[in-house]
């Protein structure tokens, strides 16, 4: 097997990470082992997100930088390929190459087991459509299934990743909400079939897994067939995976209001391996500015589900995203928001400035607000969110809580967790309990984490 090493870079996403994983087997299967050190790469992997401005800037910054290492590569007699993945990649496709003449390949969203096919026609320059300064492109959306050809990874690697995972369930999105790019990056809804998912988990399983994220753009309208080729919903999956064993916690993200069905409201009362923790963005307070956005539900809705989830799981945490400054945002409309906020508690959340992507709706639009008035909005809102955020935390201090211990801290004999609610919490504690549960008193808050003591034995 060959000594080559690439070197990955994920922006946005926890998908994001996810797909670099299943890159990474990927090459490791044509002779390409993962580094962390990005000047020894013979291949340099930019995975890249598209959801706002800033982020799809900062690849073609990136990229400035990976050139010039190239070259320094280069002058020592050593070749260095560089490659544009992601949503940046679907989106922009051969523009990426126009702007950086050295990207030589630009793989997209659906593309990405194409990889070792990529390469070849890369090293081999055998297509007719590459050239020194065309690259190779690959950003259809194929019909074939992408999971199905993808190798699974070794049990050796599956265990260098540690006691928690994602896992991809559900990509794309119908929803079209006038701000976004994920329908033309992701394309529309496809859910994996229920047992290719339980097989992939049970995998991760007999790897250490103890506990997986199930992802998707928009993950609650998972909708994929079972064994009976029947399509079935994500609390199904839910019931299955948590039959599992090994399995301990199932999480999910992201959610859309509108597919926050009773039976997976009901999974959190009756699933225990199910954390009660929902990540489900709301963007807006206000029904107007929801409708411009084409999010098709109103606060009333959102307000409803969040009733019914609480209702279902009392203690269930509820974490949102947020954009202010949307065009036509009034102030009166900013202050609906903060008063869904104020009405809601929200334990954790992402806020943005609206920021226009090209090629969506509102991009069209012509009531921009001014980048001062965003800027106020925003650390209001955020002011307020973190001020929530404070208080569900010093409400957890003196409480006992069960803590999945998932890697060792940046002491001797510390270790690093997660309560069921996603707070981080560090212990003192032997490596050896890396992987279980224990119980633990909350001794101190800190700004992003938690000081605790174990009191208990593994609860899990």
């Amino acid at each position: 097997m060959s000594s080559l090493k690439v070197f990955i870079k994920s922006y946005g996403c926890q998908m994001n990470v996810y797909d670099a994983t299943r890159m990474a087997d990927a090459l490791h299967a044509e002779g390409y082992a993962e580094t962390t050190d990005q000047n020894a790469a013979d291949l340099v992997v930019l995975n890249t997100c598209h959801i706002r401005e800033r982020a799809s800037e900062k690849v073609y910054s990136e990229l400035g930088r990976v050139n010039e290492l190239k070259l320094a590569r280069a002058a020592n007699g050593k070749a260095t390929l560089i490659a544009v993945a992601g949503c940046v990649a679907q989106a922009d496709g051969a523009e990426i190459i126009r702007r950086q003449p050295s990207v030589d390949i630009v793989i997209g969203t659906q593309s990405y087991h194409r990889f070792p096919e990529a390469l070849k026609r890369v090293q081999e320059k055998s297509d007719e459509r590459y050239d020194a300064k065309s690259g190779v492109v690959i950003t259809d959306f194929g019909d074939e299934d992408k999971f199905v050809r993808l190798i699974p990874p070794t049990l050796e690697k599956t265990q260098s990743r540690g006691v928690t995972a994602f896992v991809t369930v559900q990509e794309g999105c119908d929803k079209f909400c006038t701000f976004c790019v994920v329908p033309y990056t992701r394309g529309i809804e496809t859910s994996r079939p229920l047992m290719q998912i339980v097989q992939e988990i049970e995998r991760l399983a007999e790897a250490g897994v103890r506990e997986v994220t199930l992802l998707g753009q928009n993950v609650n309208a998972y909708h994929g067939s079972d064994q009976r080729r029947l399509e079935t919903s994500l609390a199904r999956l839910i019931e299955a995976i948590a039959a599992i064993p090994g399995i301990i916690r199932i999480r999910y993200m992201t959610s859309h209001p509108l597919d926050m069905g009773q039976d997976l409201i009901d999974a959190h009362r009756d699933v225990p391996a199910l954390m009660p923790f929902v990540h489900l963005p709301v963007q807006s307070g206000s029904d107007r500015v929801l409708k411009a956005m084409n999010r098709k539900h109103n606060a009333r809705d959102y307000l409803n589900v969040i009733e019914r989830l609480r209702l279902a799981r009392p203690d269930v945490a509820i974490s949102s995203d947020f954009i202010v400054g949307f065009p036509g945002e009034t102030q009166a409309e900013f202050e609906e928001t903060l008063a869904l906020i104020r009405n809601v508690e929200f334990s954790s959340a992402y806020s943005f400035k609206y920021s226009s992507r090209p090629g969506t709706s509102a991009a069209a639009l012509v009531e921009q607000v001014e980048e001062a008035v965003k800027s106020e909005r925003l650390l209001q809102l955020q002011e307020l969110l973190e001020a929530q955020r404070r208080k569900i935390n010093r409400a957890t201090v003196g409480k006992t809580v069960d803590v999945l211990f998932e890697k060792s801290g940046r002491y001797e004999h510390q270790i690093i967790g997660k309560t069921p609610h996603m707070q981080a919490i560090y212990a003192e504690g032997s490596a050896g309990l890396i992987g279980s549960v224990q119980s633990v008193e909350v001794l101190e808050m800190g700004p992003n984490s938690f000081r605790g003591r174990i009191v208990g034995g593994a609860v899990s």
